[in-house]
């Protein structure tokens, strides 16, 4: 008797089984549904790049004048370069818009009597080269001010203050520009100088722009992608039985939204170290001292 209502109790489960399979194996898929979680965006690991660099210590005034002074432009930078080679170091070469910014600047100060790095509407170097359209990575400013000898006395002063001589000897400066004028300041007639330094922009492998753009263009798809998993996984969740060939359908769907995510998120990665790499270049010549 036992036996007989055991078999008849196995015959029920498989008729059972067999009835139900599609609702059963619809809720063991649903059970054991383990959505892939989604990874972040790469763009966050794009390197910035650094910012460009200006160096410039405080204006120098001379200590002793000389009535028979005199000064010249070409005269301060072979000076100056004589003074970069003494320690090893590249001349610089003139460079005519650094010429032309350094000149605008001591027009600047005699025009409107002022002796500072920062014009009283607050225009420093870095805007005289963009005004004269000189791109730069790095650029320096000195300032003098007096009836130096000669030439080699004025480098010489420059020479003799730390910050100055930072500039003079600096080995990621490769131009220079260079105005003297004499005129009348602050009541007596003197001499105003100006050296501007620069490492131009052209002089380090610059990263490549339209990777940056499709990095950009390829993380705002990764992100419409995360939004379109997030509300197909909610939809998933939510199905009943009766909807278990919707189901099927949309768990396929998901499936491939998923390998799309993550082919463009792996490329995307691949394009990020690409960058990164361009930018570490980039970063060790612009900061190379």
């Amino acid at each position: 008797m036992k036996k007989f209502l055991l078999l008849a109790l196995l015959i029920i489960i498989l008729l059972g089984v067999f009835l139900f399979r599609d609702s059963i194996l619809y809720f063991y898929n649903k059970l054991s549904l383990k959505l892939p979680e989604i990874e972040k965006g790469v763009s966050s690991f794009i390197t910035k790049e650094i910012e460009k660099q200006i160096s410039t210590p405080p204006p120098l005034r001379a200590t002793e004048e000389d009535p028979q002074s005199h000064l010249t432009s070409e005269g301060v930078i072979q000076w100056t370069n004589i003074q970069r080679l003494k320690y090893g170091l590249l001349p610089l070469k003139e460079n005519e818009k650094l010429d032309t910014s350094a000149e605008k600047k001591v027009k600047d100060m005699f025009n409107n009597q002022y002796f500072a790095h920062n014009s009283p509407t607050g225009v420093g170097v870095g805007d005289l080269a963009k005004d004269v359209g000189y791109n730069f990575i790095a650029i320096g400013e000195n300032l003098a001010l007096g009836n130096f000898k000669d030439d080699e006395t004025l480098v010489q002063a420059w020479m003799d203050s730390p910050g100055h001589r930072e500039n003079i000897l600096n080995t990621k400066y490769q131009e220079i520009g260079v105005a003297v004028v004499k005129g009348q300041f602050e009541g007596r007639t003197t001499w105003l100088a100006v050296q501007h330094f620069g490492l131009p922009l052209s002089a380090c492998p610059q990263p490549d722009e339209s990777l940056k753009a499709e990095i950009k263009a390829n993380d705002y798809e990764i992100q419409t992608l995360q939004a379109n998993l997030k509300n197909l996984e909610i939809k998933i969740q939510s199905m009943g039985p009766r909807y278990r060939e919707e189901y099927n359908q949309k768990i396929k769907e998901y499936n491939a939204l998923i390998n799309q995510y993550n082919n463009l998120a792996a490329e995307n990665e691949n394009l990020v170290n690409k960058y990164n790499i361009q930018v570490k270049a980039y970063n060790k010549c612009a900061g190379a001292k």
